[in-house]
């Protein structure tokens, strides 16, 4: 290869590093720049500054209850679910190659939803303890899912079939019981299920974080076996990696952290589904999707979040904001899956 071919290939190879690290620190700076704005805008404004000696411990009359005990831990909710959620869907759709392979389509979500619903309506439950029923559900159906879908493997195809029928089955559950419930009981079933911070407080943020944070640390980590992967069985063997302990590991992993999101937010729509086509688009398709799709749908959650509740005459949860503005990304985003053969 002569001089000026190698030249040229690592002046391309510089660049697309120099895309994605721009990318990563750009939706950095817009996630950090969402969390402040959650926490200084409201009823009532605050300065950054105020908000700062506030986090920091300091009393002020008025602010340290509202940014304390309201603002801030639902600004965490937000970015931890939403970190989840776009974490999750972008190691779904990378592992199997395909782009409706995230944890919306594939029944996860409806599994912990259904869950809630039944602690909700039938046992009347809530809080800590909806939470704690939530995220095994999520996860039995996970397993259900893959069992069902196992044959000499999985193909992504197969998983997303698959769970569109068990998320149908589980979405006409959840219909019945919110059918023989109490007016009382759908209220809060219904504000749950359509994706909402309004009731995030400090009880939910410690267990969310303790499962969010690690989960994502090992996820993260294991971004190489999900590298090798996408080439195959065969090559990813041959190259070294334990093809099925590395799959089991992330699959495991993104389960977890989608059962975690829905269980303290309910099943924020079209999260997991655009966070990795967007900060691929963002990215150039450079690099690994997961620290960027990760950040993507935290600025997501929290992007909408504040639109909910401050660009129209009636506060919305978070999930209509995100519904609405998902339904056309996702008609665009299934023309492109056609054209490219499921590709982010």
């Amino acid at each position: 290869m002569s001089a000026p071919s190698v030249e040229l290939i690592r002046h391309g190879r510089l660049r697309r590093i120099r895309r994605r690290r721009t990318a990563v620190l750009a939706l950095a700076v817009l996630l950090a720049g969402l969390f402040l704005t959650g926490l200084c805008v409201g009823h009532t404004l605050y300065r950054p500054d105020e908000v700062l000696r506030v986090v920091l411990g300091e009393r002020i009359p008025g602010a340290s209850f509202t940014v304390q005990r309201l603002r801030l831990p639902r600004a965490l909710t937000g970015t931890l679910a939403g970190f989840a959620f776009g974490l999750a869907g972008a190691t779904f759709q990378t592992l199997l190659r395909n782009l409706l392979a995230s944890p919306d389509v594939i029944g996860i979500t409806s599994g912990a939803s259904a869950a809630a619903v039944f602690a909700i309506v039938v046992l009347g439950l809530g809080g800590a303890a909806v939470f704690l029923i939530a995220v095994p559900a999520g996860i039995a159906v996970a397993l259900a899912v893959h069992l069902l879908t196992y044959r000499q493997g999985v193909l992504g195809a197969r998983l997303v079939l698959v769970g569109i029928g068990v998320g149908a089955l589980l979405n006409s559950m959840v219909s019945y019981l919110l059918l023989r419930a109490p007016a009382w009981d759908v209220q809060e079933a219904m504000r749950w299920l359509t994706g909402s911070l309004g009731t995030a407080f400090w009880d939910g943020v410690a267990p969310l974080a303790a499962g969010v944070l690690p989960l994502s640390a090992v996820l993260l980590s294991l971004n190489r076996s999900l590298t090798v992967l996408q080439l195959g069985d065969d090559s990813a063997r041959a190259l070294g990696t334990r093809v099925e302990t590395g799959r089991l590991a992330l699959v495991l992993c993104a389960v977890g952290l989608t059962a975690l999101a829905t269980a303290a937010a309910g099943p924020i729509a079209f999260v997991a589904f655009l966070s990795g086509p967007i900060a691929g688009r963002l990215t150039g398709g450079n690099g690994s999707p997961l620290l960027p799709a990760a950040l993507t749908g935290a600025s997501l959650v929290l992007a909408a979040d504040l639109l909910g509740q401050f660009a129209f005459d009636t506060r919305f949860p978070v999930g209509v904001v995100t519904g609405a503005l998902g339904a056309p990304c996702l008609l665009w985003l299934l023309v492109r899956s056609r054209r490219t053969q499921g590709a982010l």
